[in-house]
């Protein structure tokens, strides 16, 4: 499928960080409840005329595996206007059969209220209702009065029909034109908070460190994944809070800066991840229709979605990148269990070399973060007014100390400290020969000392998480503009060793981390495309430009193209990611340079 066919851009990927309570009007509200006989019923339900919920949000409310725990908060979609969530309670109790009562309330919220539609806004209130049916689910009265203080009003109905209507998807294809002299409006919201600015409690980017955490190093191929637009299956066992929080954590970090998104000339762009959270056997007819191979009428450019059934791991045909999470028990194993990363055949996929010392200076960039602006891995840092958890006062509170969501302290020999920057060597790529030789090359001939260049490396990362709080990736920033003049904001020169985040929530750091190592990535291999364009309008390698529609000429990415990309030269599977991000988003074929080592003009390896 060439990139002339790619789908249509989604919506706008807004993360949400206002302060007051401001719950989005609800589309549907409902109680499903298992029923030993008739399996999964929707015992209640208040919704718009528009909407059918029968054979889908009992399945999406309750995952596979929840009658193993207490309680669970579930994302989910809801055809393409729609985001859920459900609050599921499992309570002992020998009036019912089997001596339990599984249920969950559930809500519906149309998309165009920003990522999620602001689902979380609503957790704490279903979360206390369903505590409140499973002592007795006939009193539906909790359920009736939240309908009608949330139902939507008659122009909430008919702006959202106009918003979905005027979303169909086009056929649209590249642009030929210059990217410096591409126009385009924006759809991409900047993730970035002002100082002051907090998360909901139940805001799902609250666990973007615990990604961090989870994945160790291979949270970089992972995001270099997302970034292609892969399609992402993460298996996970219940409770799936956590895994739903992941996987809008990658569509969040994977998102194109709207500061770099006029250097690249697809149209629509993919500026976003599309995140389809909860997924199950019944959506196995929905996720084949999204594959990146099918034709035109593709629902978006990839996605990622967590699961339960194992049974969508074996429909290798679905998915592109399957992640699986270590099961729960095996947070008491002696060593710790990381997940695996895995493409359909198997193989798996380990991080890079320069990946293992870029995990390392983050997690001493994060330590310092936390270090310079007086924070611990347990304080608070939400200034949300969503009333927390425990309380059941309908004031907002923000003053509640909740435990962080982000660190914990070791509990067992498989629990790591906060901001550990030591990476499990089986996470990462053996060394090549080719590496192997460069580096006692350049230990013999340096005799031994310090190398610069691991030096500026380091400084390269640890600039990427330097003055967030003047940080911008909106077009027109002063970070936009040293961008569009030729200046690399990511070099180490061009950050100042003060600041690091001045106000900033630790969550809105490492996003802005990704966004950066994005943006550099993006303006380099920008700047190659168009270099080679230039020449091909200069009369050089006329006979490699065709019509249109066909393969244009090559574009040529080197060595040091990669080193400036923060890339592992020596690393086939950088290679690789540098040439599917030229023809994805560039429509061109790229030959990418590894490393080498010349003497005397003679290339050695």
């Amino acid at each position: 499928m060439t990139t002339a066919n790619r789908r249509r851009r989604g919506k706008s990927l807004h993360l949400d960080l206002q302060g007051m309570d401001d719950r989005p009007p609800l589309a549907a509200l409902f109680l499903v409840q298992f029923d030993i006989k008739a399996g999964y019923t929707i015992a209640w339900k208040r919704a718009e005329s528009r909407l059918e919920l029968q054979d889908s949000v009992e399945f999406k409310s309750l995952p596979s595996g929840l009658h193993n725990v207490k309680e669970d908060l579930i994302y989910f979609m809801h055809g393409d206007d729609f985001a859920g969530v459900s609050a599921f309670v499992n309570r002992s109790t020998e009036q019912w059969e089997r001596n339990a009562l599984m249920l969950a309330v559930g809500a519906l919220v149309p998309l165009e209220q920003g990522r999620l539609g602001r689902s979380w806004k609503h957790a704490t209130d279903l979360k206390k209702i369903a505590q409140e049916l499973v002592q007795d689910p006939s009193k539906t009265q909790a359920l009736e009065d939240y309908w009608q203080a949330h139902q939507p009003t008659q122009g909430d109905v008919e702006e959202g029909q106009q918003e979905s209507d005027s979303q169909k998807p086009r056929a649209r294809r590249p642009s030929n034109a210059s990217v410096g002299s591409r126009k385009r409006k924006s759809l991409t919201s900047s993730a970035i908070a002002t100082p002051g600015a907090g998360l909901s409690a139940y805001h799902p980017a609250r666990s973007v460190s615990t990604l961090i955490d989870t994945f160790g190093p291979l949270i970089y191929p992972l995001y270099k994944a997302a970034l292609l637009r892969k399609r992402i299956l993460i298996m996970a066992e219940a409770p799936v809070e956590t895994a739903c929080s992941f996987v809008y954590d990658l569509s969040i970090i994977s998102n194109i800066p709207s500061a770099v998104s006029e250097l690249i000339p697809l149209e629509p762009l993919p500026s976003r991840l599309q995140p389809l959270f909860s997924v199950g056997v019944h959506d196995i007819d929905e996720l084949s229709k999204r594959s990146r191979v099918h034709d035109q009428d593709n629902l978006g450019y990839g996605w990622v979605a967590c699961t339960t059934d194992d049974v969508l791991s074996m429909k290798t045909n679905l998915y592109d990148i399957i992640v699986k999470l270590p099961a729960a028990h095996t947070r008491q194993a002696q060593e710790r269990v990381w997940p695996t990363v895995q493409t359909p055949e198997g193989q798996e996929i380990k991080a890079t070399q320069r990946d293992s010392r870029r995990y390392r200076v983050l997690r001493q960039s994060q330590k310092r973060f936390y270090t310079l602006n007086q924070l611990t891995p347990n304080s608070n840092r939400s200034t949300s007014t969503d009333p927390a958890p425990e309380t059941s006062d309908d004031e907002p509170n923000g003053n509640d100390d909740q435990d962080s969501l982000l660190h914990k302290q070791p509990t067992s020999s498989n629990d790591t400290e906060p901001f550990d920057d030591t990476p499990d060597e089986t996470l990462i790529e053996s060394l090549s020969w080719s590496a192997l030789a460069y580096n006692s090359f350049i230990w013999w001939a340096s005799a031994g000392e310090k190398r610069a260049d691991l030096d500026e490396e380091a400084e390269h990362d640890a600039s990427l998480f330097r003055n967030l709080d003047s940080y911008s990736d909106r077009p027109g920033s002063s970070q936009s503009r040293r961008m569009s003049s030729g200046t690399n904001p990511l070099t180490p020169g061009a950050m100042s060793n003060e600041g690091a985040g001045g106000g900033m929530i630790p969550e809105m750091a490492v996003i802005a981390y990704f966004h950066r190592f994005t943006s550099g990535i993006v303006e380099r291999l920008a700047g190659v495309v168009e270099s080679e364009g230039e020449g091909q309008e200069d009369g050089e390698g006329e006979g490699d430009v065709r019509a249109e529609g066909k393969e244009r000429g090559v574009v040529s990415v080197g060595s040091e193209d990669m080193r400036r990309m923060g890339l592992d030269v020596w690393s086939e599977g950088d290679r690789r990611f540098v040439e599917e991000m030229v023809e994805f988003y560039w429509g061109r074929r790229a030959e990418v340079d590894g490393g080498r080592i010349e003497c005397c003009g003679v290339r050695i390896v």
